[in-house]
């Protein structure tokens, strides 16, 4: 049973009963029954009921001998977590399924949503980028997502460290929408928990794995489908020439998505897969205002009514406590420091007190290490209170 790369492009009607979501996760869950194997067995025989009932030949037909579907009791065990963990089913053909996700050929049948579902009904722009980002790129990412917020569109991302957190963070109060390689109530990376579950308060956590499942290197590229066909457009701040989000950027091409992305240093190998896409044709981000005006104007939502903080936090006013004294800092805990600030740094200046901001940590900590670094030949300082990488 191979995954027919031409499935039928009509959504099955969506389950109304206990049994009929028995039998959708049933089939879903089947092995080797993919969502375009799915969708084909759902439109030769009409329901899940009935292809479940066919299953077993067609999987003799195709070879495979002693073939049974996905036992019942399993799906119900994945139904009562779903349960436990507040989560809900949104089928294909449901009116909450996302319409532009519905387009692609290997859309997920269903999906498991933690949060508020009636984000899915605005416009979606997906932002992604690189784990280690650059201070620059995280600076980016957070203007970008405020301002698209500000404009009322849902910024989509994958809740992983870096481009995808300041992504989310910077939208929060706006409603952001986190795409899950794993299950929808697995938090990973384990350091976004408070994240995540604050999406779930005023946004949404999608994934299409069972509950429970934790995420495996190959959910990711499927993860990722999902990132740029929800979306309206992808934009990619900062990515390596081989990473997984110039792998979101190809399926948005493939998808008819636009795709844009943020130009950087060209020494920074961070922004080398960014330089490589506008090269070859994406359209270069240097504002959201570059974004919106790519997309067609029946895609712009009214102005969102949360406002977004769009500047840094203020700093602490006189007559307030004092900074506690340097905290003695071990081995590891130096070269965890100097990792944190050679991972902000490229090849781009960057103001000092920049990126004492974006480590969150006393100046008082971060001036030592900064001293190290220098005296190592690792930073360079330049006028203007600016560093960047030697």
């Amino acid at each position: 049973m191979s995954e027919d790369p031409h499935p039928s492009t009509h959504p099955p009607l969506p389950p109304t009963t206990e049994d009929d979501r028995v039998s959708w996760l049933r089939l879903l869950r089947s092995r080797r029954v993919g969502p375009t194997t799915f969708m084909r067995l759902m439109g030769e025989h009409g329901s899940a009921s009935a292809a479940l009932s066919a299953l077993p030949e067609v999987a003799r037909a195709a070879g495979v001998e002693d073939y049974s579907p996905c036992p019942e009791d399993v799906v119900r065990a994945e139904l009562r977590a779903a349960k436990a963990a507040g989560a809900r089913m949104i089928c294909m053909g449901d009116p909450l399924y996302p319409a532009d996700l519905q387009q692609i050929p290997d859309a997920p049948p269903l999906l498991w949503a933690i949060g508020d579902p009636d984000v899915l009904k605005r416009p979606m722009v997906a932002l992604v980028g690189a784990r280690n980002a650059s201070s620059l790129g995280l600076r980016m990412a957070r203007a970008l997502a405020a301002d698209l917020a500000a404009e009322g569109f849902v910024v989509v991302s994958g809740l992983a460290r870096g481009i995808d957190t300041a992504a989310h963070t910077a939208t929060l109060d706006a409603g952001t929408v986190a795409i899950l390689a794993g299950g929808v109530d697995v938090m990973y990376p384990a350091e976004n928990a408070r994240l995540a579950e604050g999406i779930a308060k005023t946004g949404l956590r999608l994934s299409e794995q069972p509950l429970g499942m934790a995420p495996q290197a190959r959910h990711f590229p499927r993860r990722n489908r999902i990132i740029s066909g929800i979306a309206k457009a992808v934009v990619v701040v900062e990515a390596a020439v081989k990473s997984g989000s110039l792998i979101t950027a190809r399926m948005a091409l493939d998808q008819g998505r636009e795709v844009l992305a943020v130009p950087g240093h060209p020494f920074d190998a961070r922004a080398a897969g960014c330089n490589m896409l506008i090269r070859d044709g994406a359209l270069l981000v240097r504002r959201a205002a570059d974004v919106i005006e790519a997309l067609p104007a029946t895609a712009h939502p009214a102005p969102a009514q949360t406002e977004i903080p769009l500047t840094e936090p203020a700093p602490a006013l006189p007559g307030e406590p004092p900074t506690p004294p340097r905290e003695r800092r071990s081995l590891r805990d130096t070269a965890l420091l100097h990792s944190q600030i050679l991972d902000r740094l490229g090849p781009s200046p960057l103001a000092e007190d920049q990126l004492i901001r974006d480590l969150a940590a006393p100046a008082n900590a971060i001036t030592p290490a900064l001293t190290d670094l220098e005296l190592d030949g690792r930073i360079r300082r330049q006028p203007g209170g600016l560093l960047s990488l030697a």
